[in-house]
């Protein structure tokens, strides 16, 4: 006669049926969650991004790398070559399929456990068969799952934040390099002049026009420009490489171009009445804090629900025993398996829950009055820059050309010597010097300012290895 099914074994195999179901629900996506990176990054600054996983995509990336490269560099095509290149950037695409990884698992529901053994002994025998689920896991798998995909939506996040902070980093080190380049140039020109006037000054000492303290003064002068002219081009080279070290790249793609000047200043500075709400509105570690703290909520609802109750194992047993005689018989039935709460009610855990949503929440709120007081002073030094920069190329070198021209005028007609323009050359190739310099301080205030408002953290922070900084994800938190 066939054994009929008790209601333990419908349990069991209900059990073992949603564990199933369930099963099919998790799985991977095709591009490891790289699409929410991509969107968030083309809609903020406008590039493209790839994960590289493939030969063929690496050959994509390649290609697309050396068109940019065929030209000279401008600031928007060096931070689309590091977007594409930069094998620190790669490495947070890399936790953030690892972070996928995590998802699926938590999305799975527990592997039951089957087990057999075997006793024999004096002619008899018993064989039994178990198999074990963990009904807690399973009943809290909803919730789990739903905390889990909280946690890769902030993996997302810090991708994009890389993404956003490395963007920034080489907008900074591009104007850097720039701003090197122009100075060096201006250098070189000085120095030619102040090498001739020097010799100028040496044959007019020999023939007695000129005294000795003259002389010195024009020698020193040419002293002085080739040393600052050596300084200024190991300081290019030194960005050229930083920046070569942030776009990735090595060997024979280390010779590309960049042009002698930095860009012209925009004809207004921008306005932004709003930038406290812009930027709390749009920080991306502001959006990973806000996610953090959901997951704690809910993680915190979880393990109160769950205080009392931390082991619950259902387990469907088949027994066949075989006496001396060779009489077999069969037994079925079911083992369940819990944790009596006698000295540890779960309170630990309820109190270490709060203080950890607690503890979220606190820095959640300070980094929110933070990002307010960076975006207002990001502005400032904006604003500050844009007048400083402006007021040199409306008003200090204009004049400057026009006290040169008519120094030139007055040396002509012999009103001057050739000392009072030699004088005046050196105040203009001050006035130069700063104008370059408050320019390069206005691009780079001005990256400082698209990196405060849309992706989050300081500028100087963020100023150290580029691998490192494209690679980092926030520690406090998890945000």
């Amino acid at each position: 006669m066939a054994d009929q099914p008790t209601p333990r074994s419908r349990i069991r195999g209900l059990l073992l049926l949603s564990a199933l179901g369930l099963s099919g629900c998790a799985s991977f996506s095709p591009d490891s969650g790289m699409t929410a990176v991509s969107d968030l990054t083309s809609q903020t600054i406008s590039k493209d991004v790839a994960f590289v996983r493939t030969a063929e995509g690496a050959d994509t990336v390649k290609n697309a790398v050396r068109r940019l490269l065929s030209r000279p560099l401008n600031a928007d095509s060096a931070v689309q070559v590091a977007l594409l290149n930069n094998k620190g950037l790669q490495s947070a695409y890399n936790e953030l399929a690892l972070a996928e990884t995590e998802l699926v698992q938590e999305s799975l529901p527990p592997n039951p456990v089957f087990s057999v053994s075997r006793i024999a002994g004096n002619g008899g025998g018993e064989v039994e068969r178990q198999v074990v689920g963990d009904i807690l896991a399973l009943a809290t798998l909803p919730f789990r799952s739903d905390i889990a995909r909280d946690r890769f939506h902030q993996a997302q996040l810090r991708a994009a934040l890389a993404t956003l902070r490395l963007a920034g980093e080489v907008r900074r080190g591009y104007f850097r390099a720039v701003a090197a380049y122009e100075m060096v140039v201006l250098l070189t020109d000085a120095k030619s002049t102040a090498e001739a006037t020097a010799q100028l000054a040496v044959k007019l000492g020999e023939t007695g026009s000129v005294n000795k303290l003259d002389q010195a003064r024009e020698q020193v002068f040419y002293a002085e420009t080739t040393a600052d002219l050596a300084t200024a081009r190991q300081a290019a080279a030194s960005a050229r490489e930083r920046l070569a070290r942030l776009m990735g790249l090595w060997d024979g793609d280390l010779e590309f171009r960049l042009p002698n000047h930095l860009p012209p200043l925009p004809r207004r500075p921008l306005a932004l009445p709003a930038i406290e709400v812009d930027a709390v509105a749009h920080r991306i570690d502001l959006q990973i804090a806000r996610l953090e703290l959901a997951a704690l909520a809910k993680a915190m609802s979880l393990t109160a629900a769950t205080r009392f109750v931390t082991l619950l194992d259902l387990a469907g047993i088949a027994r066949r025993t075989q006496d001396p005689e060779g009489a077999p018989f069969r037994e079925r039935g079911f083992d369940l398996e819990f944790q009596i709460p006698i000295f540890d009610g779960g309170e630990v855990r309820v109190r270490q829950a709060v203080e950890t949503y607690n503890l979220a929440f606190n820095r959640l709120t300070e980094r929110a009055v933070n990002v307010r007081s960076q975006a207002r002073d990001a502005y400032r030094v904006y604003r500050s820059s844009y007048d400083i920069a402006s007021h040199y190329q409306r008003e200090i070198l204009p004049l400057r050309k026009i006290i040169t021209e008519e120094m030139q005028l007055r040396f002509s007609s012999m009103q001057v010597d050739i000392f009072a323009l030699l004088t005046e050359a050196r105040q203009r190739l001050a006035s130069l010097r700063g104008a370059i310099d408050a320019k390069r301080q206005f691009w780079l205030a001005h990256s400082d300012l698209q990196t405060v408002v849309n992706s989050g953290g300081s500028p100087a922070a963020s100023s150290g290895n580029p691998t490192t900084i494209a690679a980092a994800a926030p520690t406090e938190g998890g945000h």
